[in-house]
Order: structure tokens, then C-alpha cells, then sequence
């Protein structure tokens, strides 16, 4: 099984920037596209980014094109989310979602707090 560790959430200034990680517990995250979710109160779970398992391909939620950018580095098993522009209302709990063709499971981590606020 694959395990996942999101990491690099904080308080941050609107306007502030902010770089979370997903760290995978085994080699082989190279097999797993990536999405980046996030959860804020009261509110369902929303998709915000994703890239493909080799990185040629991405996908941005409208709310955050232009603001996030998401990489990946498969020679040390990790996903990293930008965050530049924030704004109070990408305060949220962001998680990563690892899923794979070659894997009937997908695999959530146990997400990070980021807070937008002066």
C-alpha cells in the first residue's frame, strides 16, 4: 500500500504565499496521479489541482488558475502545491489523493491547515 503526507500548511497574510508537499512513504509515486483537495468548514471537499503521474499534464480549478501551481518530483516521491495570491477563501484543509491505473485503491493523507488571514 501506498501511503501519503501532506505537509507546508500555516497562517499566511492574504496576498501571502505558501508551498505544500505530498510525500509518498514508498518509491513508485511515479505510477499515481496526484489531485490536490481541499475541505473548509461547513463546506464539501472540492478538487483544486491535479497533475498526471509523469507531470506532462495539469488541471486547475477556476478559482485558483493563476494563483497555484502543481509540480512533481517522482525521483524523491513528492507533489508540491504553490500557493501564491492567497486570499482568505482558500483558507481550507488540503489533502493529496494519490490514484493509479495499475492500483484499485487510491490513497488520501491526513491533510494540512491552511489559513488565509490578517
Amino acid at each position: 500500500q501506498l501511503q501519503v503526507v501532506e505537509s507546508g500548511g500555516g497562517l499566511v497574510q492574504p496576498g501571502g504565499s505558501l508551498r505544500l508537499s505530498c510525500a509518498a512513504s514508498r518509491f513508485g509515486l511515479d505510477s499515481y496521479a496526484i489531485g490536490w483537495f481541499r475541505q473548509a468548514p461547513g463546506k464539501e471537499r472540492e478538487g483544486v489541482a491535479c497533475i498526471s503521474d509523469r507531470g506532462s499534464t495539469t488541471d486547475y480549478a477556476d478559482s485558483v488558475k493563476g494563483r497555484f501551481t502543481v509540480s512533481r518530483d517522482n525521483v524523491n516521491n513528492r507533489v508540491y502545491l504553490q500557493l501564491n495570491s492567497l486570499k482568505p477563501e482558500d483558507t481550507a484543509v488540503y489533502f493529496c489523493n494519490a490514484v493509479s491505473a495499475y492500483d484499485p485503491y487510491d490513497y488520501w493523507g491526513q491533510g494540512t491547515q491552511v489559513t488565509v488571514s490578517s
